[in-house]
This record gives C-alpha cells, structure tokens and sequence, in this order.
C-alpha cells in the first residue's frame, strides 16, 4: 500500500497544481475571448450602420445624377432652341432680300 500512497502522493504534490494552473489560465482566455467577441459584435454593429449609410449615399447620388440629367437635356435643348432661333432669324432676313429684290 505503500506505493499507492505514494503515487497518490506524487500526483497531489505534481499534477493537481498543474491543474489548478491549466484552470486559471483557461478561466482567463474565456473571459479574453468573451471581451474579443463582444468587440467583434461591436465592430460588425458599425459595419452595418456604415453599411446603411453607404446605401442611402448611394441612393441620394442616383437620384441626384437623374436629375442632373433632365437638367441637362433642359439645357441641351435650350441651346438648340437659341440656335433654331439666330437660323430663323437669318432666314427671315434672306427672304426679306428676296422679296425687296422681287418688288
């Protein structure tokens, strides 16, 4: 019986603190990871409301370059208005000659 005691022995003087130290060392990483992962949520939360927002700015951007160009097919045919004007205008002129030199 001797040397069961002894074993038992060996085990509590080496093995048990080992043990009690791989339990400590495991309680700490748990609560490290639990911190980590709490962090993490955190971050995706953000990336999501950054998400959110990105998708509204890019909304905003379409609806501005649609009405960027209505404005600008307004302004194209202004400018083409303006040019069928002068080339009326010019054209009044020459049937004005042809009519003075008709008379």
């Amino acid at each position: 019986m001797e040397i069961g005691e002894t074993i038992k022995k060996a085990i509590q003087e080496f093995i048990l603190p080992e043990l009690d130290i791989i339990k400590g060392e495991y309680k700490e990483i748990k609560l490290l990871l639990g911190a980590v992962n709490t962090r993490i949520d955190d971050v995706n939360k953000r990336l999501d409301d950054i998400n959110v927002h990105l998708v509204d700015q890019s909304r905003r951007i379409d609806e501005t370059n649609k009405r960027i160009d209505r404005l600008y097919e307004v302004i194209v045919r202004r400018e083409e208005h303006n040019v069928l004007e002068m080339r009326v205008a010019k054209m009044e002129k020459e049937v004005e000659k042809i009519r003075r030199k008709a008379a």
